[in-house]
């Protein structure tokens, strides 16, 4: 890349990784007292594989910040699944690693359990799975949503509304997500 590429710009890195810090910081304060995945830690993964992308416009700030809520969520899905591993010795049984809320009520929710249903949200109706993405591993405001998925605000928000009843209806039951 030349170094005409916004990417190579001071300026578009500091203000790309202060928002990868925002989105760590604000999925980590989901999670319960006790974890040990740190918000530096988080973004400079992320940060890094932001940059390994090659699909990506990097002149399209919402199309970046939307790239860094989906890598968030990987991390997150890595970070819970590594935890997970050692602390039940493996992959047998499925416990609580790591716990995000996408509720008004911030009741705690596996990581794992929440990508497992998303992923089944996104086969149902993709677009809210989208929504969900990057409002709450990325902190996108409902207007960078719209533009990005060339949809008004309205339809985000009721996007949003759906999404997170069905998640929550979801999540709450005893059932397979992947089972609906």
């Amino acid at each position: 890349m030349t170094e005409t590429h916004p990417e190579n710009r001071p300026e578009w890195q500091d203000s790309i990784y202060l928002h990868l810090r925002q989105f760590a910081q604000q999925a980590l304060s989901r999670e319960t007292p006790g974890h040990s995945l740190q918000p530096t830690l988080l973004v400079n993964d992320a940060y890094l594989r932001l940059l390994d992308q090659k699909n990506i416009n990097a002149e399209d700030r919402a199309q970046v910040l939307a790239a860094g809520a989906v890598i968030i969520r990987r991390l997150l899905v890595e970070y819970a699944r590594k935890r997970k591993a050692l602390k039940r010795g493996g992959p047998e049984g499925r416990g609580k690693p790591l716990h995000v809320s996408v509720t008004d009520d911030a009741n705690p929710f596996d990581a794992l359990d929440l990508h497992d249903a998303l992923n089944v949200l996104a086969k149902q109706n993709p677009r809210a799975a989208q929504v969900v993405e990057w409002k709450f591993f990325g902190g996108l405001t409902f207007e960078e949503i719209a533009q990005q998925l060339e949809v008004s605000v309205r339809t985000v928000k009721g996007d949003w509304r759906f999404a997170k009843a069905w998640l929550y209806r979801t999540m709450r039951t005893d059932e397979d997500p992947a089972s609906e």
